[in-house]
């Protein structure tokens, strides 16, 4: 009886060993999870009612600064025009499987869009100079496990043309 009731001690204790170790690390995302490489500006979505149509557009790596592996982190983007709480779209990547961030690695490049944005019949070049045109900016958040979305940047949108 005794060496069963040892045995059964042991088990457990190996299997909630062995279950630590398979839990995720705790990652602070306020410090681990940088946003590298930034490129703004305005997106050339071409030609929409016979108008001229650019949106917000933001390219960008993310990079692990922290000692441990990150797996499953959401990033979340949102546009919106400088001042104002109004969405001009948003955006959600997952990195996880092959896009996981190995300790001190970066991403590969993600580019993220609005939906709304400028329409003119003016040319695409002169819409960006425009007394129409405002500024607007996008704020990115990620997530691991089960915290909270945590702000990582603040990029202002460059007035300048993309058509990538």
């Amino acid at each position: 009886m005794r060496r069963a009731v040892r045995t059964t001690r042991a088990i457990t204790l190996l299997a909630v060993l062995g279950l630590a170790g398979c839990a995720p690390p705790n990652i602070d995302v306020a410090t681990a999870i940088k946003i590298t490489d930034p490129v703004t500006g305005w997106y050339d979505a071409g030609v929409v009612g016979g108008m001229n149509k650019l949106v917000p557009s933001a390219s960008f790596t993310v990079t692990n600064a922290g000692p441990d592996r990150v797996n499953s982190l959401q990033v979340f983007s949102v546009f919106r025009f400088t001042g104002e709480s109004e969405e001009l779209g948003s955006s959600m990547l997952v990195l996880h499987g092959a896009d996981a961030l190995a300790p001190r690695g970066t991403s590969k490049p993600f580019t993220v869009r609005g939906t709304w944005g400028f329409t003119s019949l003016k040319p695409r070049a002169e819409m960006l100079v425009a007394k129409e045109m405002r500024d607007a900016h996008v704020e990115v958040f990620a997530k691991y496990g089960a915290s909270p979305f945590i702000k990582v940047a603040d990029l202002p949108v460059r007035r300048q043309l993309l058509t990538q």
